[in-house]
C-alpha cells in the first residue's frame, strides 16, 4: 500500500504545536495524524537501551492501552522504536517524527523502514519538516526533537545517559512549559545517569501508568480494562498471552494453551523476541 506525501501547513498543525514560539513552517507527513481529541505524549529515551528500559517502555504504553493516549516518538534506534512497536501492539495511535525527509529513500535509520510501514498500515503518520530527499544533518536532530515536545502534553523519559541528547528534548519541554516525567533508573548506571539527574531536578516521578494519566490529565479508570493482544499475533502466539493470566512453568503454559511442544515452542520464541514475555527463575510471564 502507497502513503504518498502531502504538505502540512501552520494552520493544520497539532493545537500544541502552533503554540511554540519556533514551530516549522511547513511539515510533511505521510500517513494520517491521531485525532486532536487524543492526548499527545512524546516517549524517549536512549539509543543503547537496557532490558529495564524496554521492559518499562512496553509495560507502561501497555498501561495506556484503554485510554485516548497518542505516542509520539523519533524512529530512533533503542527506547525511541520501542516505544512506536509497544503503541502499535497495543492498538495506540504513533507518529514518528524524522530527522530525515519522509520518503523511505532517506528514511533515518534505513533498519526501520520496516517499523514506518508497520506505523502507516495501522494509521499512524511518519512527519518531517524536510522536503524529500533530505538524509539527516547534525542540526536536524535536535530540530526533529523540538517538533516531538512541542506537538506533546507531555514528554516522557525513559533511560538517558548524561550527555544523551534525549535531555535535549527535555530541555526543550521545559521551555515550552509541558510537563516532563522521567523514570526511575538503576544508581550507578551510565544509560541512566541523565534520567536520574531529571528527576533530582523537578522531572515529575514515573512509577507506573496513573503517573502518567495524571500528567496527562485523564482520570484512572476504576477497573482497568484488560490490555488488547497485538494485531498481528499467529494464532499459536494469542493462545500463548490467553493462557498466560499467572506466572507458568513451560509444560503447564503448554498444556493450558493446548498446543503441542513445537507449535508452543515457536511460538514461545517469537514472543520473547518481541519482549511480549519474560522467563525468570523457570517461569514464563507476560512482560
Amino acid at each position: 500500500m502507497q502513503f504518498p506525501m502531502r504538505q502540512l501547513k501552520g494552520k493544520d498543525f497539532p493545537k500544541l504545536l502552533r503554540e511554540i514560539p519556533d514551530k516549522p513552517s511547513l511539515l510533511y507527513i505521510r500517513g494520517e495524524l491521531p485525532s486532536p481529541d487524543l492526548k499527545y505524549l512524546c516517549v524517549v529515551g536512549s539509543r543503547a537501551c537496557s532490558i529495564y528500559g524496554k521492559r518499562m517502555t512496553q509495560k507502561l504504553i501497555a498501561g495506556l492501552a484503554s485510554y485516548p493516549v497518542a505516542i509520539i516518538s523519533g524512529l530512533a534506534l533503542g527506547i525511541d522504536s520501542e516505544a512506536h512497536k509497544a503503541a502499535l501492539d497495543v492498538g495506540l495511535p504513533t507518529v514518528a517524527v524524522l530527522p530525515s525527509s519522509a520518503d523511505d529513500a532517506s528514511l533515518y535509520p534505513a533498519s526501520h523502514v520496516p517499523l514506518a510501514q508497520r506505523i502507516l498500515a495501522a494509521g499512524g503518520a511518519l512527519v518531517s519538516e524536510y522536503k524529500a530527499p533530505f538524509k539527516p544533518a547534525t542540526y536536524s536532530f535536535p530540530a526533529r526533537n523540538r517538533i516531538m515536545s512541542g506537538m506533546s502534553v507531555a514528554t516522557l523519559i525513559i533511560e538517558a545517559g548524561e550527555k544523551s541528547g534525549t535531555l535535549i528534548t527535555a530541555r526543550l519541554a521545559l521551555d515550552y512549559n509541558r510537563e516532563v516525567l522521567a523514570v526511575p533508573h538503576e544508581l550507578g548506571r551510565e544509560t541512566g545517569a541523565g534520567v536520574n539527574r531529571l528527576l533530582r531536578e523537578g522531572a515529575t516521578l514515573v512509577r507506573g501508568g496513573a503517573d502518567i494519566l495524571q500528567a496527562l490529565g485523564l482520570k484512572e479508570k476504576d477497573i482497568p480494562e484488560q490490555i488488547p493482544l497485538p494485531t498481528d499475533l499467529t494464532k499459536d502466539e494469542a493462545r500463548v498471552l490467553h493462557a498466560l493470566t499467572e506466572a507458568l512453568v513451560r509444560d503447564e503454559l503448554i498444556e493450558r494453551a493446548e498446543l503441542s511442544a513445537q507449535e508452543a515452542n515457536v511460538a514461545l520464541s517469537s514472543l520473547l523476541i518481541r519482549g511480549l514475555i519474560t522467563e525468570r527463575l523457570g517461569k514464563i510471564e507476560r512482560a
